[in-house]
């Protein structure tokens, strides 16, 4: 675990003391490295399930898969951002860089986290260098409305959560992931026990976002820059999935009924953001909106608890993670560009880059989950698993998976297809960087589907 942990602390120091020339092929050569090793986690031969322990942190076969898509991340922020960056003062580069990584180091000791206070504690500190990003790099005025929104929904759904957890230390007697699994069922049956049960969930459905408290995401997204909506995208909405499947296996037996509410939100929130993305002018806000589309089916798959819905949602997280990222980057090319998200004044690109069009194209079919790529694998699963609950569930999932292809091709026809716009005179050509970039987020996507064993979870 530290062989990861320490590299990645020591890329502050780097980001301060490289001379400036040297600044982003430096850290982008420090994070790919350590990407790299991170692949290492993967292989897991350990009978018990946990490996690479140490006194407070471990990996397990649900939270390897979201580990190294998180250090997977941190060069490709790193690329993008380089030229979003290129004209700020040397100071504001270092600072930027030095936030992200901090936000690897939470996140990695958030998903590695053996104590349930521990991995609360670095759930809550992501919170701090996104913030930052947001509102300090963030593009239009709003973005201090997005900043306050993204912090108090966060808060305010987790200040419950601390209260549940150490009421759970109170009478289990252990937070410890690897002993809680053990101890005896808790008898729920009073109100109070079921004000419990929400108080552990609430916080992890407003990070996800179920439909109805996700208003903060479109927000953040769209105010964000690029680095920070890739993060925002690919992993945070993650740590409240990852949250959701790690206590929910201790929240029986009332998930049976209480879950009822939730899984409906989330099944008419797939249909409902599907609609809204239809409808959307803005680039980003379109992605955005398709996020709590696909995190809805996850909530669903997590909330039924059945082997096929675990491995389902965290097939999806994985592979949306990818492509949401990807998505984000290209919506950014576009931006650098165009200077405008709005897709009626930004289209017809495909006449002028043709080869950003492949990577359009790709990213829309992951996004619509076209086979045979694990963005499908997931949604199988989980409606599956969901029919298999009740059959009436396929109306609200079938529906939602017609609206996705829907607005994914809207969006690709939008930006690409058409006559260009008179006032679009002269476009700077895509950069090699661009093209790596979209390499090294489309293909452990399409690689991970010859070996999908890697993202199934604990059935595997």
């Amino acid at each position: 675990m530290l062989k990861i942990l320490i590299p990645t602390l020591m890329l502050i120091p780097t980001a301060w003391l490289t001379p400036a020339k040297w600044l982003w092929p430096t850290t982008l050569a420090h994070s790919l490295i350590i990407a790299t090793f991170s692949l290492s986690w993967l292989k897991n031969l350990s009978e018990t399930g946990w490996h690479t322990l140490n006194t407070y942190m471990a990996t397990d076969p649900l939270s390897t898969p979201l580990l190294v898509l998180t250090c997977w991340l941190l060069p490709l922020m790193i690329l993008a951002s380089q030229n979003h960056t290129a004209l700020e003062p040397l100071n504001r580069q270092r600072m930027y860089l030095t936030l992200l990584t901090s936000l690897q180091i939470f996140l990695i000791m958030a998903f590695g986290a053996t104590e349930i206070i521990m991995f609360y504690v670095m759930f809550e500190a992501t919170l701090i260098p996104t913030l930052i990003i947001i509102t300090r790099w963030g593009n239009q005025t709003e973005r201090l409305n997005a900043g306050i929104y993204f912090l108090f929904y966060t808060l305010a759904g987790s200040l419950p959560l601390l209260v549940a957890l150490l009421l759970l230390q109170n009478s289990t007697g252990t937070l410890s992931l690897l002993t809680i699994q053990y101890s005896s069922p808790i008898p729920l049956s009073s109100y109070g026990d079921k004000l419990w049960w929400a108080g552990c969930l609430i916080a992890f459905l407003v990070k996800m976002p179920l439909y109805g408290a996700h208003l903060w995401l479109p927000k953040a997204h769209v105010e964000a820059p690029v680095a920070g909506s890739m993060v925002l995208a690919a992993v945070l909405l993650k740590l409240g999935g990852y949250g959701m499947m790690r206590i929910v296996v201790m929240l029986e037996p009332l998930t049976k009924e209480l879950s009822y509410p939730f899984i409906v939100l989330a099944l008419w929130g797939v249909v409902m953001t599907g609609s809204i993305c239809l409808r959307q002018t803005d680039l980003k806000s379109l992605i955005a909106y398709s996020s709590v589309s696909h995190m809805g089916l996850v909530v669903g798959g997590i909330l039924i608890q059945t082997p096929w819905g675990f491995a389902g949602a965290l097939i999806l997280m994985i592979a949306h993670g990818l492509t949401s990222s990807a998505l984000f980057c290209l919506a950014n090319t576009n931006y650098e560009r165009t200077h405008s998200r709005t897709m009626l004044l930004a289209r017809g690109l495909q006449m002028v880059l043709p080869l950003m069009t492949t990577w359009w194209f790709i990213a829309s079919l992951a996004n619509l989950a076209l086979p045979p790529l694990p963005n499908l694998m997931g949604e199988l699963m989980i409606v599956t698993s969901l029919f298999n609950w009740s059959w009436w569930s396929l109306a609200l999932t079938g529906t939602g998976m017609l609206i996705t292809a829907s607005y994914s091709l809207y969006m690709f026809l939008m930006t690409q297809r058409g006559p260009l716009p008179p006032h679009i005179l002269a476009l700077n050509p895509s950069h090699t960087r661009e093209h790596l970039l979209m390499v090294l987020h489309l293909l452990p996507l399409i690689l991970l589907i010859i070996k999908p064993e890697l993202i199934w979870g604990w059935v595997a």
